[in-house]
């Protein structure tokens, strides 16, 4: 069972970059739920936390981070778990979900290293990049519809 409590801005959050940023779908989010058994049995064993686990599963699957070809192998194992989960096979067939997760790998290939400057430069471009690539993905299933400026409400 998995019980997920949004944090609703609390004073020391930024407001969400992106309107559908709500709900199951809010960055700043606190989960509760049980660990499985044996998931925590694994994770004692090899004395690794579970949060570590998650972040690092999170991190690599969203394509966050910079790092060795070993993150790129664990990252094409991920993409393969995402896929033969199903996840997402609603909208998009199994190439299409590959090319997603080829478009956010591309940004940490793109990370500017040590300069302050293009640091903040790269954060500026990346917020627009993602906000353009979501709106791009998002509407392409035939199964959505883009809202119809006329009609108000859901």
């Amino acid at each position: 069972m998995s019980i997920m409590k949004n944090i609703h801005n609390p004073a020391n959050f930024p407001l969400p970059d992106m309107d559908w940023q709500t709900g199951p779908y809010a960055r700043f989010a606190r989960f509760n739920f049980i660990l499985p058994y044996q998931f925590l049995l694994l994770c004692r064993l090899m004395e690794v936390t579970p949060e570590r686990v998650l972040m690092d599963f999170m991190t690599q699957l969203g394509g966050e981070g910079t790092g060795p070809e070993e993150q790129d192998t664990t990252r094409a194992y991920l993409v393969h778990y995402f896929i033969a989960r199903g996840y997402g096979q609603q909208y998009y067939t199994p190439e299409q979900i590959r090319q997603v997760f080829a478009y956010l790998g591309a940004i940490s290939m793109l990370f500017p290293g040590d300069d302050e400057q293009m640091m903040e430069d790269h954060v500026l471009w990346r917020a627009q990049y993602l906000h353009y690539w979501f709106h791009k993905w998002f509407w392409m299933p035939k199964m959505r519809h883009p809202p119809c400026p006329l009609v108000s409400g859901p």
